[in-house]
């Protein structure tokens, strides 16, 4: 009769995150999640499944912590710039104080390009950012918090790949001063 697996399936998929978004799918051995996981291998076959499976489940918890974070920001109330501005500062702090940067960008770069699964999150989790961020520019332009002639389509693609861009800069500078004076930047250039 086989053993039934008892692990805390919601802290292992975490543990595993971890790992993952330290080190990278093709740098993560199947002993490094396991450990940290604290499960041995035939327990994440019997459950999970093999490291593919287990980094899509990583991946999608990921992107739904950003989208829980996103609900929060709508729920809360405050204008459409003021959530912007925070936004961005939490992607300013995000991006100097997070040691392995973002895993969705991480994982875009490393496997997204040949695996359409994992693809098709990042995909979702893009989306539901651009849509955010593009509610956040088009009502803030229509109450005058912002004053432009510009698509706010035009200004979400911006915006994204400005956000890409700092990700990119912190980890070849490490330079969290130049990160903020970006932002600061970027904010003023919204805002005049």
């Amino acid at each position: 009769m086989a053993r039934s697996v008892e692990f805390d399936e919601e802290l292992a998929i975490r543990a595993a995150m971890e790992v993952f978004w330290e080190k990278g799918y093709k740098g993560a051995s199947l002993r490094d999640l396991t450990d940290a996981m604290k499960i041995n291998p035939s327990s994440l076959y019997n459950t999970i499944g093999d490291k593919h499976a287990l980094f899509l489940r990583c991946v999608q918890r990921y992107t739904d912590d950003r989208t829980t974070y996103i609900a929060s920001h709508r729920a809360s109330g405050r204008s459409p710039v003021e959530t912007l501005k925070i936004f961005i500062d939490d992607a300013v702090t995000n991006i100097t104080t997070n040691a392995h940067s973002c895993m969705a960008i991480k994982a875009a770069f490393e496997v997204a390009a040949d695996d359409i699964r994992v693809q098709a999150i990042l995909k979702e989790d893009n989306d539901a950012m651009y849509r955010f961020l593009c509610s956040l520019l088009t009502l803030a332009i229509k109450n005058g918090e912002i004053k432009t002639e510009e698509d706010p389509k035009l200004l979400t693609d911006y915006l994204i790949s400005i956000y890409i861009g700092w990700h990119e800069s912190f980890i070849l500078d490490r330079d969290a001063t130049k990160i903020k004076r970006m932002a600061r930047f970027l904010l003023r250039q919204l805002t005049r």
